[in-house]
Formats: C-alpha cells, structure tokens, sequence
C-alpha cells in the first residue's frame, strides 16, 4: 500500500470529498516524515505544526459540514525561506538576517493559504540564493533524499528535498540561474521557472524590483506535472507590488493545441557537454513526445554564447559588486560558498553606467533574435544541467573546477537571461541512482504548455517514484 506522503494532490483532494481521508490524517502524516527526515535531510528552516495541526482540524471541520472543496483545501506545503511568512523567520541563508521575522505574507504563498493550503514550514536555502548548493552558516547543510553524501542542489534545495522525501506534497521555489530547475533535477520532482512576472515575486527576498527584476521568477514545485498545474492555477497573477507582473490569466491547454506541436532538441557549442546518461534522459523524452504524436527534430540556436555571457554579467558583477557594498564589515558572518562567490566577482572589471544601459538594450536585442529564430517550434527540450547531482562541497564558481557553476548550469542560466519559461521533469536515474531530469523550455506567458507537456512525458515513463521505494 502506498503511503500518503505519496499520494497527488488530485488524490487527496478526491479522498477528502469522499471522506476517505481527512486533512488532520494527511498533515499528520508529513510532519510526522518531516521530524523523521530532520536529522537526516536538515531541509527545514522552520517547522510551525501547531498551527498546521490547527488548519488541518478547522478543514475537517469544513468537510465533514459539506462545505465545498477548496483548490488546495487541506493539502499540506512548504515554502523556500527566502519568501515571506508572517511570523515566520525568513533568513535566506544569511546570519545577517537571522532576526528577520516578516509581518505579511508574500503573495504567492497567501494565494495559497486563501485556497485551502495548509503550510507546515520553511526550507532551507544557500546564503542570499547565490549558489547551487544548500548550506549556510544559519542552518546548515541540506542533503539529498536519494544518496545523503550528494548536494539537493540549490537555491531551492530544502524545499525540493522536503518535497521529494514526502515531507511535503508541493511548495514555492524561486529561480534566477536555475534554482528551481536545478534542484527539481538533482532530487527527482517536477519544477517550473515562469516567465518573470507570471506570478507575482512581491515578499520575496531578494526584491524583484529594479533595472534587472526579470533575471528571476517565483514558481511552483511538487512531484508530478499535475500538482504544479494545480498550485501555478493558485499562484498566478498580477500584484502591484511585482512591476513585471502582468495579468495573464491561467488556461486550460486542450489536446488539440497540443497536436502536431514542434519541439526541438535543443543543440548549441555554447551549452557545453552533458554526460551521456543525461543525453540519453533527453533522447528518451524526445522519443516519448514524437510516439505520441508530437512532431520532433534537432534544433540549433545561435546567441546562446552572449545570452550566457549577458546572464553572468547581472548574475555576477552587477549583484555580487552589490552584495559586496552591502556587506562591507560583515565579512566574517557571511558563508563560505557566499564568500568564494564574492572573490569570484571581485576580480571582474568594473560596472560602469554605460557598460550595464549597453548590457541591458543587448539583452533585449538576443532575447529578440532567438524568440525568432524559434520560428514555429514551440517547445525546446533539453538537459537541465550537464550531469546529476555531485557531492557536497564539490560545485563551486571556480574556473576549471569539474563543477564550475558557469560551465555545468548553462543549460538553465541562458533562459534567466531570456526571461522564458522552463519546467525540470524526472526522467531517468544514474549509474549511482541519482534522478536525471529533462527541461522543457517554452515560449514567454505558455506555462501551460509545458506543464501540458510534462503530463504527456509522465504518461510515456509512468508514475513517479521517490528515494523510498
């Protein structure tokens, strides 16, 4: 018999209006795992089951009087913590806000709440988001569910390792270099960057306001393509504290919209090599899509070298020179990952007003030239990064390392650039047993395409498995 920390949402919601299960059985469940897993995973920065168990009860109430179902009503999540809970502490990873307790709640994760979702706790994150792998100086280290010696990858780690142990059945990520793609892949469950915008980021930390807010996005993460249909459905939508958020409505995709679809396997110099278990991840999905009627061939794009190389330029001296003014004096509380990324960017030249208007006009103009050059194709596939998870301490932004961020991670970081949508979807597993997942990569504002696509590739591989089976 299945466990309940494996069940979908649209499972738990039919148990619920069947009085099969109820929500305090359900929560009860994954923060009974979650105590488990602590000491094992440390994916939690905060755990607030007193008020879950609360929730949970207040919805059984509900249920058992015939009031209607909510969208999430009961359905236990997490939240990465770097977005705002009230009363919740919201570190990002850094000493240096330890003491942050929010009074609101952010407006994706309020979405949620006002759907019915039961929140149980925050994850943890590297410092300030800027690396690939879980570990601070506030909390620790994160660990992955499939092999404890080997990173959940990062900034979203905790809450894709929350979400793949059955601590949690979804939860909100956020990506600005792959930090939702990335750790969706390194720990085997489904995740999607949006289109910046798409969900508004307003109580996400860092803002996403100023010159460069469309690097990154909040979006949606949980194990199959369905559960991330069902909590992007909450979650989008405009707010007037996002200044990218536009009011594009959540749709339903038909089968029909979806017939004779072109998708390119992407193939470009300037990603780089992928190990030949993570092209075979890809070729395998390729062959999934076209036996079900999709129409699939090799794809090349050009300007993908400068679209990696305007990403950094943001990513890299433009926030790290920031984030080097703001913690001026504070050297000694910050992380060693955050430090090693800071002396990265310390040796880049100078940002000058003219080098970031320039890199800013630039950016638009390859964004332009490879959204045409897509032409008809409607969606691109491709690997996530060029291999699976590594170990702990192994990855870092150092030139030559065999992990070096800027030559493994291209694969997702070019999009942050683009500002397109991007989904990881499980596809296969290692030598090692570590998940290998594919990217499905689609057009600005389509969200519902790829996440359409992504239920098409999981009836191809069929149901989801986690590192306890």
């Amino acid at each position: 018999m299945r466990d309940l920390n494996e069940f979908s949402i649209a499972e738990v919601l039919k148990g619920y209006s069947k009085k099969e299960l109820s929500p305090v059985e359900v929560v009860t469940a994954h923060l009974k795992r979650a105590r488990e897993l602590q000491p094992k995973l440390n994916v939690f920065v905060h755990l607030d089951e007193e008020s879950a168990i609360a929730k949970a009860r207040a919805a059984e109430v509900a249920i058992q009087r015939g009031e209607a179902l909510l969208p999430l009503q009961g359905i236990p999540l997490t939240v990465k913590s770097s977005m705002d809970v009230a009363g919740w502490p919201c570190p990002a990873g850094s000493l240096l806000r330890k003491d942050y307790v929010p009074v609101k709640d952010a407006i994706a994760v309020a979405r949620l709440e006002t759907a019915g979702a039961i929140l149980l706790g925050n994850t943890n994150t590297p410092e300030f988001l800027m690396a690939y792998e879980t570990n601070n100086r506030v909390n620790g280290q994160t660990s992955n569910p499939w092999n404890l010696e080997y990173s959940s990858g990062g900034s979203s780690g905790g809450e894709a390792a929350a979400i793949a142990s059955g601590c949690s059945m979804g939860g909100v990520g956020s990506d600005g270099g792959g930090s939702i793609r990335l750790p969706a892949h390194f720990c085997g469950i489904c995740g999607l960057k949006p289109t910046p915008g798409r969900i508004a980021a307003t109580g996400h930390y860092p803002p996403g306001a100023g010159a460069f807010g469309w690097i990154g996005g909040v979006g949606p993460m949980a194990r199959t393509a369905a559960d991330v249909r069902a909590l992007f459905a909450v979650m989008a939508g405009a707010d007037p504290g996002d200044a990218l958020s536009a009011p594009v409505p959540f749709r339903e995709i038909v089968p029909l919209e979806l017939r004779g679809l072109r998708v390119g396997i992407l193939e470009s110099a300037a990603l780089g090599t992928a190990t030949p278990e993570t092209l075979a991840a890809v070729e395998r999905a390729g062959k999934l899509l076209e036996e079900q009627g999709f129409h699939v061939e090799r794809f090349a794009l050009q300007k993908l070298d400068r679209a990696l190389e305007l990403w950094w330029f943001f990513f890299g001296p433009v926030i790290g020179k920031l984030l080097i003014q703001a913690t001026k004096g504070q050297e000694e509380l910050l992380s060693p990952m955050l430090r090693e990324y800071l002396g990265v960017v310390a040796k880049e030249p100078a940002v000058t007003m003219e080098s970031f208007m320039e890199s800013c006009t630039e950016r638009d103009l390859v964004r332009e030239n490879i959204l045409r050059q897509m032409g008809g194709v409607g969606l691109l596939l491709s690997p996530v990064s060029s291999g699976p998870a590594f170990r702990h301490g192994a990855g870092n932004y150092q030139a030559g390392n065999a992990h070096d961020y800027r030559d493994t991670m291209r694969f997702c970081q070019w999009m942050n650039l683009t500002g397109f949508p991007g989904m990881s979807v499980p596809m296969g597993q290692s030598a090692e047993g570590l998940p290998i997942n594919v990217q499905l990569i689609g057009r600005p504002y389509e969200e519902e395409i790829l996440v359409s696509v992504a239920e098409r590739l999981e009836e191809g591989r069929g149901l989801w498995k986690g590192p306890r089976n």
